[in-house]
């Protein structure tokens, strides 16, 4: 089993880079991955053999080929891993800590490497304790029905009812279908609380919008 991270000094200042856009991960949160790509199947290989780090980085235009990345992203762990009969491997990577991409290193992998600094972020090493001050899980619950409903998509209700505030703003943030500036402003939130803010606003104005032609709806 991998050796939890407490301490800054428990991560690597040079981590390879997935870049992904539309999907982010966050401290202590899950993420399941399909890899299949060659070049991400050695990067997969080679983390496997070390620290088992990936810093998960959105895309932000550029070449399809090399594209430009975000300048925040987060470090998770492999903590699952498995092979399929075709050669695709099925990870997933929980995440450890938010970072900010200081510098691409030049390197002869056939994927991206990125010097990182965690020390903005240092403090996604603790766990938040405890039920989130001001949390108001009724409104949230009502802008991620009508959400859902706009969107014609389905949760666990039950697991969402039950799960803590930290867990739930996490997992929603990761899971539903945002556009990535969403994703990019939930995971650059630079609290739990600004983040719960940030998912119901992000929700809300989803839920505004006229599904006819992507404009706000003023119908009451």
């Amino acid at each position: 089993m991998p050796r939890t991270v407490t301490r800054l000094s428990d991560l690597s200042e040079i981590v390879p880079v997935f870049p992904l856009s539309g999907v982010i991960l966050l401290p202590r949160a899950q993420l399941p991955l399909n890899i299949f790509e060659p070049r991400y199947l050695n990067m997969i290989d080679d983390a496997m053999a070390g620290d088992r780090l990936i810093a998960m980085v959105q895309t932000t235009g550029g070449s399809a080929v090399r594209p430009d990345l975000a300048r925040v992203g987060c470090v998770g762990k492999i903590t699952s891993f498995s092979e399929t009969g075709d050669g695709r491997y099925l990870i997933t990577l929980t995440g450890l800590c938010r970072v900010r991409l200081t510098s691409e290193m030049a390197v002869q992998s056939p994927y991206r490497q990125c010097r990182v600094d965690y020390t903005d972020y240092e403090d996604d090493l603790t766990p938040d304790e405890g039920d989130l001050e001001g949390f108001d899980r009724a409104r949230l619950v009502q802008a991620l029905t009508l959400y859902l409903r706009r969107r014609e998509l389905e949760i666990d209700w039950d697991t969402a009812e039950q799960a803590p505030p930290e867990p739930l703003i996490n997992s929603l943030s990761i899971a539903l279908p945002f556009e990535p500036a969403s994703k990019q402003l939930l995971l650059e939130a630079p609290t739990l609380e600004a983040r719960a803010e940030a998912l119901m606003a992000v929700l809300e104005i989803d839920t505004a919008m006229d599904p006819d032609d992507g404009g706000p709806s003023f119908m009451q």
